[in-house]
């Protein structure tokens, strides 16, 4: 499985570093910071090609800030990466946690839901996958498909390389944002492989241990009065974490219909709604807005069930 090596001398707070690669994959200035980036397969993808153009961030000058701030909008991505960040060595918890930003299945919003999620995760303790997933997957029926595969794929990486990294096995979880949210809670309800084994790695499970779902989209049905028929839910399922604003456009009733779902089947789990938000904020605090210290509820969490320290 091609590797690129990348270890950081000034970590991860300071200017955005390049990583040079052995692998046919382009070097961009956005790809900083990260102690190993995995090429996930070590051939063409599974599923239709897509011809999607270069690898690029689209942001423009007029786009909206999110906190004061720009963020990067990543597009064309067809050769998926796994972007590794650990944490030192004598604060690893033992856990890992993939991260699937979100951008409606269209663009990854790479820094405000993946690297500056990693950022949060390490200071923790907890080791941080940001998985650079196949976008725009539009064409593709159903379009979270190749997502769900790249997640599922990385997932038996990450287990595979847990003596490396010094994990727990049973302690690797799965957190998303809005589509990358939808990625993360289908990847941890989806009990079956959605490709052909490729390597020793796919000998690993790729079900998640834990799942944090921050305004997913996309699960509840047209009428919003019940969960997408083909998602099921059972005891076996994950426990999950949950965050959404009231007013969010991407609708409250996806959290709280899974919720209710977990409830049913008695996976412990825990979901906060807040009555104003809106939508893609990621963990940038806003004055006035308490649904943005969300990570501090999850990191509550996640000391509750012995994820961190």
């Amino acid at each position: 499985m091609p590797l690129c090596i990348h270890r950081p001398t000034f970590g991860l707070l300071l200017a955005t570093l390049f990583i040079t690669c052995t692998s046919p994959t382009m070097t961009h200035a956005y790809e900083a910071h990260a102690d190993e980036v995995i090429k996930l397969w070590p051939g063409t993808p599974p599923g239709p090609a897509r011809e999607v153009g270069e690898e690029e961030d689209i942001t423009k000058p007029e786009d909206r800030l999110i906190a004061g701030r720009r963020i990067i909008k990543l597009a064309n991505v067809a050769m998926p990466e796994a972007h590794v960040y650990l944490p030192p060595k004598d604060k690893r918890s033992g856990s890992a946690v993939v991260v699937c930003p979100g951008g409606g299945f269209h663009i990854l919003a790479w820094d405000l839901e993946g690297t500056e999620v990693a950022e949060w995760l390490t200071s923790i303790g907890v080791t941080a996958i940001v998985l650079k997933y196949r976008v725009p997957t539009g064409s593709v029926d159903p379009k979270w498909l190749q997502p769900v595969q790249d997640a599922q794929r990385t997932l038996s990486i990450v287990r595979s390389r847990a003596a490396d990294w010094g994990l727990k096995t049973d302690q690797i979880g799965i957190l998303g944002f809005s589509a990358g949210g939808h990625t993360a809670g289908r990847t941890a309800l989806t009990t079956e492989r959605l490709y052909e084994p490729v390597d020793e790695a796919d000998r690993q499970p790729f079900l998640p241990d834990a799942a944090i779902l921050i305004y997913p989209a996309y699960f509840a049905n047209k009428e919003e009065t019940k969960l997408a028929e083909d998602l099921k839910v059972t005891k076996d399922s994950p426990k999950m974490f949950m965050v959404h604003a009231f007013d969010d456009p991407i609708t409250v009733q996806s959290s709280l219909l899974l919720t209710s779902a977990l409830k049913k089947a008695g996976v412990a789990s825990e979901l906060h709604v807040y009555d104003t938000g809106g939508h893609g904020y990621g963990l940038r605090p806003v004055d006035g807005q308490p649904v943005t210290m969300w990570p501090k509820r999850c990191d509550d969490w996640l000391k509750r069930n012995a994820w961190t320290k």
